[in-house]
């Protein structure tokens, strides 16, 4: 699953460390979604698409064919 998160994270001048503590994981796991290394789960994507403002379908791309 591709994401937006580093785009907007830096768009926003926050830190990965910033990111990691607003929604309570630790900076590997922000580092790790940055790189596509891992896939949050639906809470998490939740909390990270409301500290920026947008819905979860604009911070992360859904490819049907990873299914």
């Amino acid at each position: 699953m591709q994401n937006r998160i580093q785009e907007m994270r830096k768009a926003m001048r926050v830190t990965q460390n910033e990111l990691a503590d607003a929604v309570n994981v630790s900076r590997q796991t922000i580092i790790s979604l940055e790189n596509g290394r891992y896939n949050a789960s639906l809470v998490l994507a939740h909390k990270i698409a409301k500290y920026f403002g947008v819905a979860i379908e604009e911070l992360f791309v859904f490819d049907e064919e990873e299914e």
